[in-house]
C-alpha cells in the first residue's frame, strides 16, 4: 500500500468502530478476561495507532479509553500506562512493519484456536467461508509461549506481510484490513470458517474439498461482496446503539 494514498484519518470515527469492535467481540464470545488486544493506524505509515488500554475487559471499553500509541517510541513500556507486553509486541512489530495492516484484531475465540492446535491447521477449504480464506491465510508454525519477545513480535509482523489473515499455532488468530469493518468481518467469517471445519472434522467422514481451482475462484469471488462487509458492521452498531451506546463515549 502506498501510504501517500491513504485518506487523512477521521480519529474520533476511527475510536468509534474500533470500541464498537470490542464490545461485539463480547457478544460473539470472543473475549478472553481482559486480555486480548485490537488497535488500528492513525498515521499514514501505521506507526502512530490506537489500541486498548492494559487489562481493561472488551465490554467496558469506550472510544475515550482507546490510548495512542507510537511504535517507534524505546519507551513505551516505561510509560505509567504502558500496554501489555504481548500486545506490544505483536501490534507494535505489525504496525510498524507492515503499514497496509491498518487495523489489525487479535484474539483466541474458540474454534479458531482449537484449530491452531491441529498439527495440520490449515484451512481446508470445504464450503464458501472456508474457501474465503484460500490463498489469504499465513499460517504461523512456531509457538514461543506468550508472544512477548522481540524476535517473536517481528516474525509475526513478518507473516502478516504476506497475508492479511494469520493463524497461529497454540495461540489463536490475527486478520487485518483497512478498515475496522473489514477487519471485524473477516475475523467473523474465520471464526465460522473454523467452525465449520472442525464439524466436518467431527463426522469422522471423508471430507469434499474444493479443488484449488474451485476455491481460488471463490476466494476471488468474495472480493466483490467487501462491501457486506460495511452493511454488516454497520447494522451490528446499530444494536449496540439501540442497547448500550457507550461505547462511544
Amino acid at each position: 500500500m502506498n501510504v501517500q494514498s491513504i485518506k487523512p484519518v477521521d480519529e474520533q470515527a476511527l475510536r468509534v468502530d474500533l470500541a464498537a469492535a470490542f464490545r461485539l467481540a463480547v457478544r460473539f464470545g470472543w473475549h478472553e478476561s481482559v486480555g486480548n488486544h485490537f488497535s488500528a493506524a492513525l498515521s499514514a505509515d501505521g506507526r502512530r495507532f490506537l489500541m486498548n488500554p492494559k487489562w481493561r475487559h472488551f465490554a467496558d471499553i469506550r472510544a475515550s479509553d482507546l490510548q495512542i500509541l507510537d511504535a517507534d517510541d524505546p519507551d513505551v513500556m516505561n510509560r505509567p500506562d504502558a500496554p501489555d507486553a504481548s500486545a506490544w509486541c505483536i501490534h507494535g512489530n505489525a504496525h510498524q512493519r507492515v503499514p497496509s495492516a491498518r487495523v489489525i484484531l487479535h484474539c483466541h475465540p474458540v474454534a479458531a484456536t482449537t484449530l491452531a492446535t491441529l498439527a495440520d491447521p490449515r484451512l481446508i477449504p470445504v464450503d464458501q467461508n472456508t474457501a474465503r480464506f484460500f490463498g489469504r491465510l499465513a499460517i504461523d508454525p512456531e509457538c514461543g509461549g506468550i508472544a512477548d519477545q522481540q524476535e517473536e513480535g517481528e516474525r509475526i509482523a513478518g507473516l502478516l506481510a504476506t497475508k492479511p489473515t494469520l493463524l497461529m499455532a497454540n495461540h489463536g488468530v490475527t486478520t487485518t484490513a483497512n478498515t475496522v469493518a473489514e477487519a471485524f468481518e473477516d475475523l467473523y467469517f474465520f471464526e465460522k470458517a473454523a467452525e465449520t471445519l472442525l464439524r466436518a472434522y467431527a463426522t469422522g467422514k471423508p471430507l469434499a474439498v474444493m479443488s484449488d481451482e474451485i476455491a481460488a475462484r471463490t476466494a476471488q469471488g468474495w472480493d466483490a461482496y467487501r462491501g457486506a462487509s460495511f452493511a454488516h458492521f454497520d447494522h451490528l452498531k446499530s444494536i449496540l446503539d439501540r442497547e448500550d451506546p457507550s461505547y462511544k463515549d
